[in-house]
């Protein structure tokens, strides 16, 4: 009973927290003619309810793809058109066609905000849950403090419910996921992940990982038989998820060809933005953008993703656990959002929640890098007003998750991950060394924060501030990823142990 009344705290004031960051400013606040991310979920809303689905994806009269169209794939649309349906019950203003765009007011800003208060409830809040429990060694109160400490995390609080999208649908659909192969219950997660696909494209980030591991316990049963069976029931299970999501649009060929060029904008470039990948900050030194034609950064950006996602990715095809899944889906997605072609800032909430999995079982780093993801949006935050909750939430999670997790004192130890141990833990960045470097990062983060809102930048640098924020930031990703590959090259069984039956 004790366990469940922490429980039940915990994820209060995981709303409470969500809440209190909703009621701050969002993306284009006030800011026509183009606005941002809040007015183009609700111009969604407007474009599915009032327009046919073959023209969703299409430019129009009534549709204009430079304002806002459509680039999420289906189920995006069809989540849109529920919330239109729900907002022209309380209002028809809400999703009038034309004359709604730019429409702001309290209390359709009080309807968006409870849209993703609902989805989060509904998708994200009991995977976390079922995750901490089912899923991770401890105690139960360890265990309750880890779903405290995900919950906390602020970088999907402050996109979310302050910047304004729906991250917590297709990261909670994936998490889903991880949690049903992670029972063995691989149909329904093959089931979970493919939603969580067809959600948001960039779950492409998690692909590998959850093809590779699903495979490799085909192959360990043995494709001559229960394997072959199981694999039949895994890709069946995958086309006919698709085939459902994707069924108004497989009558038309063509309208298949515009969704999904709508979904990859190769045209846009290599990126946009000041992101905190390798691109941007090496763009510093060598102007790539330039002098290398977009079909060869597009080519270069391939090489250079699959090059750093295969390692991770072969070792699990070969000996799937529930160990190196997890940290495939962390290398994955990190070397995804480093090394890929048009990679936005708030990309990095992809590789944060598999890092958020590792909460019990490298805390340092974990904690460290979680940190650092909130960090490396904080030109974003500045633009969208949400100086006061970005510092509030980043405090709040980083004094609480060191304290739940008592990350610095175990730092000294060797990390538990699941079954595992590492054969060279004391030479990857833990102990003292670890402490110091972490306490170092802390600082300048804190202090470029600053500078960010307090100095003015020079006249001939008018980006300088968030250009700094973006290559420190993407120099603690480069390094997270090392750390991560080498976790996953020295890693051995422990002697005694073996893997849950589930897992094979």
């Amino acid at each position: 009973m004790e366990n469940w009344s922490l429980l039940s705290l915990c994820v209060l004031l995981g709303l409470t927290t969500r809440w209190a960051v909703s009621l701050n400013s969002y993306s284009g606040a006030g800011k026509p003619p183009m606005f941002g991310d809040y007015e183009a979920q609700r111009h969604w809303q407007e474009v599915t309810y009032n327009l046919p689905v073959h023209e969703w994806y299409f430019n129009t009269t009534d549709n204009d793809l430079n304002y806002w169209g459509l680039d999420y794939p289906p189920l995006t649309a069809y989540h849109s058109l529920l919330c239109a349906h729900v907002a022209k019950l309380i209002n028809p203003e809400w999703v009038e066609l034309h004359s709604s765009q730019g429409y702001e007011s309290s209390a359709h800003k009080l309807f968006m905000r409870a849209t993703v208060l609902v989805a989060d409830l509904l998708i994200y809040f009991p995977a976390v849950v079922l995750y901490c429990f089912y899923l991770s060694e401890g105690s139960n109160k360890k265990k309750v403090g880890i779903v405290f400490c995900i919950l906390l995390y602020p970088g999907l609080i402050l996109i979310d419910y302050g910047h304004f999208q729906y991250n917590s649908i297709s990261l909670g659909l994936a998490l889903w996921g991880v949690v049903a192969v992670g029972l063995g219950w691989d149909m329904l997660g093959s089931l979970a992940f493919v939603l969580a696909l067809n959600y948001k494209q960039m779950e492409l980030y998690h692909s590998l990982p959850f093809f590779c591991y699903l495979l490799g316990k085909c192959f360990k049963q043995g494709l001559a038989g229960r394997g072959l069976f199981m694999l039949v029931k895994i890709a069946a299970t995958v086309l006919v998820t698709f085939a459902l999501c994707w069924l108004p649009f497989l009558t038309d060929p063509a309208q298949v060809l515009q969704v999904v060029h709508r979904l990859f904008p190769i045209g846009r470039g290599l990126f946009e933005d000041k992101v905190a990948n390798a691109w941007c900050s090496l763009n510093v030194l060598i102007k790539i953008k330039t002098i290398l034609s977009s079909d060869t950064q597009l080519y270069l950006s391939f090489a250079a993703t699959l090059l750093a996602v295969l390692p991770s990715s072969v070792k699990l095809l070969m000996n799937p656990t529930t160990w190196r899944f997890k940290l495939a889906l962390v290398n994955s997605s990190l070397a995804f959002f480093l090394f890929s072609f048009q990679v936005h800032e708030k990309s990095i909430l992809l590789p944060a929640l598999p890092v958020c999995l590792l909460l019990n079982d490298l805390p340092l780093p974990a904690i460290w890098f979680l940190h650092a993801s909130t960090f490396s949006m904080l030109p974003l935050f500045l633009k969208d007003g949400l100086l006061l909750p970005y510092v509030v939430t980043s405090s709040a999670f980083l004094f609480f998750s060191v304290y739940l997790l008592s990350a610095l004192e175990q730092s000294t130890e060797k990390p538990r991950q699941g079954r595992y141990h590492l054969t060279c833990a004391p030479h990857m960045g833990l102990g003292r060394v670890a402490r110091g470097t972490f306490y170092l990062s802390i600082v300048a983060m804190a202090g470029l924060s600053f500078t960010s809102v307090a100095l003015a930048p020079p006249a001939r640098l008018p980006d300088l501030f968030p250009l700094l924020v973006s290559v420190f930031s993407f120099l603690q990703f480069l390094g997270f990823l090392i750390y991560f590959n080498m976790v996953r090259i020295t890693e051995t069984p422990a002697p005694g142990t073996k893997e849950p039956k589930k897992t094979q």
